[in-house]
């Protein structure tokens, strides 16, 4: 076994780097979330509109996650993730500036647009840097970023909307996403073309697995790559696509309705709420790293069945994710955020696990496409959760059926991972 401690750490840095711009990714999410009042004060927003909105950048994200695995692979992490990054910062200045419901509509279309391959991106990305036994943990870092931005995104843009009013929440978003930009022009390399990397960390990654890179500095095109078609024809495709649609339906309920929610079935005035929001959302930061991470790592370097590992971390963690229906007759706030703080832990554990499968069994040079069909499918279900909610608050005043419907989508997902994705092993490369 290698001494992973006597090894050069600079391929953490990456994996940091990504963390940091996942980060600033959900700060322009979760920014429409604390601004449901303030909208409806500004623009007669309704629920129904405001559900229509806060799925508005799913849309178009939804749209461009084929394209953006396809241009992933054909030009690399580099390219695509700057221009990305340039994008969704224009689109938070501009929803800072619109004068209305379509300017908001069209500053959230091209918020979907700029963010599209931020996963598919950082599924490739890390699949280049970190060997097997290390990209649960990697993968961890970044997407616990998505949960512990939430986290303490809700409540810092709250706070700035209540003292400076929902345009500067925005603004400040876009300022922030600009200095990213900055950060990853300066970082980001494939390890190949990274000077800094030591021959001796090289080394040990190409032997713990690390992705073949097929791009160069200049963008010529890679070698080889599944074609979409082939990669459609598979169960594990759709196993792992079932899963991980599952999952976004109950992440977006709660990412974009959580506050309210909390306002509505439990009359929780505006601050209070953006401050219980956050502490679900650290729970499922903590489970994230702690066992979708570092423990299926730890397990996998000592020895147990990868495959095994990952499975059973993707069913037990989603089944946790259930807990959702305890918040449909929740009696009191602390009642709904345990029974949400249990979803969304058991939810976030099995995420960098979905996250690690498409660069462990894609085949050479498709991980940006695979990566693209399985965010694609957890768009429908980002897509589909907060116009659902807006509707059933709306008909019944409550969200007691909205969560049931999460509940069911759930066991979809579970059946997914059991019946098609089952070994988490490579697919065949096409002939």
């Amino acid at each position: 076994m290698d001494n992973f401690s006597a090894v050069p750490r600079r391929r953490w840095r990456i994996a940091f780097l990504l963390s940091l711009g996942v980060l600033v990714n959900f700060f322009d999410r979760v920014n429409l979330s604390v601004s449901q009042d303030a909208l409806h004060a500004s623009f007669g927003l309704s629920l129904v509109a405001f559900g229509f909105l806060s799925s508005a950048y799913s849309w178009t994200y939804a749209l461009m996650q084929i394209p953006a695995g396809v241009l992933l692979d054909r030009f690399g992490v580099r390219r695509v993730g700057m221009i990305s990054t340039l994008l969704w910062s224009a689109a938070s200045f501009g929803a800072a500036i619109s004068s209305g419901l379509a300017g908001l509509f069209g500053a959230r279309f091209l918020l979907g647009i700029g963010e599209a391959s931020t996963f598919p991106a950082n599924a490739k990305a890390l699949g280049y840097w970190f060997p097997q036994a290390e990209r649960s943990l990697a993968t961890a870092i970044t997407d616990s970023a998505a949960k512990f931005s939430t986290a303490i995104g809700v409540p810092f843009l709250g706070v700035l909307l209540l003292r400076f009013g929902w345009r500067w929440s925005f603004a400040v978003t876009g300022l922030i996403s600009f200095l990213y930009l900055i950060l990853f022009y300066l970082t980001y390399l494939n390890p190949r073309e990274d000077p800094g990397l030591s021959a001796d960390e090289f080394e040990f990654m190409k032997r713990g697995g690390v992705q073949p890179e097929g791009i160069s500095r200049e963008g010529n095109a890679p070698k080889g790559g599944a074609t979409l078609g082939y990669l459609l024809r598979q169960p594990k495709v759709y196993g792992l696509g079932l899963g991980w649609g599952a999952y976004n339906y109950s992440f977006y309920l709660l990412l974009t309705w959580l506050p309210t929610y909390l306002s509505l079935a439990h009359h929780v005035d505006l601050l209070h709420s953006v401050m219980y929001t956050s502490v679900p959302w650290l729970f499922a930061t903590l489970t994230d790293l702690v066992v979708g991470g570092w423990l299926v790592d730890a397990l996998i370097q000592r020895g147990w069945d990868a495959s095994r590992v990952r499975q059973t971390v993707l069913v037990i963690g989603t089944s946790f994710g259930l807990g959702i229906l305890g918040a449909a007759h929740a009696p009191t706030p602390r009642a709904a955020l345990f029974w949400i703080s249990i979803s969304l832990g058991g939810l976030a554990s099995a995420a960098p696990v979905a996250w690690t499968v498409p660069s462990l069994i894609a085949p050479r040079e498709s991980v940006g496409r695979l990566g693209g069909i399985v965010n694609f499918c957890g768009q429908l279900g980002a897509i589909s959760a907060p116009i659902v909610t807006g509707y059933v608050a709306t008909v019944t005043h409550a969200f007691s059926s909205a969560f049931a419907a999460a509940t069911g989508i759930l066991l979809l997902g579970i059946g997914g991972y059991v019946f098609l994705l089952r070994r988490i092993e490579p697919i065949p490369e096409p002939q």
